[in-house]
């Protein structure tokens, strides 16, 4: 797209400074100027233009028509484990490839892992391919970048998903930049345009205020990086069939340029956010930091995580590490209490999928009862210190 003024039919009126969100357009000797900095090309100066005096031009974008099928998940591991994240995908693109009328790959790198491709296909995948070498034992950005593109440019898949982890942030971004790819990022849905055959990424924007559906029609593959727990996992079949194909690939394409040093394991006292059964999450209705100890009381009763909304962890009442929701960790736990937490859409994006969420406030419209399988409306400091007294006294039994 481009724009311009037609200085000839231009009066200098300001009706598209009035008219410009971006502040991108002054009036200069009486005519019209764009800053093209700040223009978005929004053309909501042509509207406002009574003398037809600004030309926004878009050009065509032709059809392109794509040799690609297959959906393909990253399967990351560490230290030769499979992360569960890589399952979860795995379940969604069997969803996806029926809808299509294709199949699904793993791509594992690492070393000494074919034992590991079998488990991908106990868990939905129809093709492995392995890249088996001693330099892929741990993730490197480099190599791992330069193999996976290898991949995709030599099979040419349809759809490509990732985690959103840190390994995975740092690994897609890369690939998509050198395949000049679309990328979507912390989708919380996928799904297919079965007209379009294309696919359909959603994800929270504008601060979580809004959820978009963003499409990639252009280029090949699609790809997205999903959230952990935001997808379900499929119960894995032992006498799954499904075939692995070991991919050789040049020395030249395994060196890195910085060394791995050591990997050192983050030491929690705590049971794992991101793998708990139970999560009791405290928020602002808790007034100040020394009220958490009711939530961890509980907590620890229950034999659960402490999770915090992101208001409790911006005043510093706990720390980041704790924080579910948007800009935080996604959990998908048995049982989610939410205690003191109003429910705002950035949290609810980080837990609507826990398959019980117990809600605890006073006020009765909080949009947490909304999503919530059990509310109680009331005291949380009257109501947690009996639920956990209750609990107590149950399990002794």
């Amino acid at each position: 797209m481009s724009i311009a003024i037609i200085i000839e039919k231009c009066t200098g009126c300001s009706l598209c400074v009035k008219a410009c969100p971006f502040g991108a357009i002054k009036v200069v000797d009486k005519k019209a100027v764009i800053d093209f900095h700040k223009c978005n090309l929004c053309g909501a100066c042509v509207d406002a233009c009574k003398f037809k005096a600004i030309l926004l031009e878009k050009k065509e974008v032709k059809k392109t028509s794509f040799d690609s099928k297959g959906v393909w998940v990253f399967a990351e591991q560490k230290k030769g484990k499979l992360q569960t994240v890589g399952f979860e995908l795995l379940g969604k693109a069997q969803e996806l490839a029926k809808k299509l009328g294709t199949e699904v790959a793993a791509v594992l790198l690492g070393h000494n892992m074919e034992h590991q491709a079998k488990e991908l296909i106990a868990r939905g995948a129809d093709i492995v391919y392995l890249v088996d070498k001693e330099e892929l034992a741990n993730y490197q950005s480099e190599p791992y970048t330069e193999v996976l593109v290898k991949l995709i440019r030599k099979y040419k898949p349809e759809i490509f998903l990732c985690g959103a982890t840190t390994i995975g942030r740092s690994l897609i971004s890369r690939v998509a930049v050198k395949i000049n790819a679309g990328l979507t990022a912390d989708c919380t849905g996928l799904d297919i345009d079965l007209e379009k055959k294309i696919l359909l990424q959603t994800r929270p924007a504008f601060g979580g205020n809004i959820m978009a559906t963003i499409i990639t029609p252009n280029h090949r593959p699609q790809m997205s990086t999903v959230r952990h727990k935001v997808m379900k996992e499929l119960t894995p079949d032992k006498n799954r069939k499904g075939k692995v194909i070991k991919e050789d690939v040049e020395p030249s394409l395994l060196v890195s340029r910085t060394k791995l040093l050591d990997i050192v394991e983050e030491i929690e006292s705590t049971v794992n956010l991101a793998e708990a059964d139970i999560i009791v999450s405290g928020g602002r209705g808790l007034r100040e930091p020394k009220n958490f100890s009711l939530v961890q009381d509980l907590a620890k009763t229950l034999g659960a995580a402490v999770g915090s909304s992101r208001a409790a962890v911006d005043a510093g009442w706990m720390p980041y590490s704790h924080q579910v929701g948007q800009t935080g960790r996604t959990v998908c736990p048995k049982i989610y209490f939410a205690i003191g937490i109003s429910g705002q859409i950035q949290h609810l994006v980080g837990m609507q999928s826990s398959e019980i969420i117990v809600a605890i406030n006073n006020d009765p419209h909080a949009p947490i009862f909304q999503v919530a399988t059990y509310g109680i409306v009331g005291d949380l400091f009257e109501v947690v210190p009996a639920l956990t007294k209750k609990f107590k006294e149950v399990l002794k039994k």
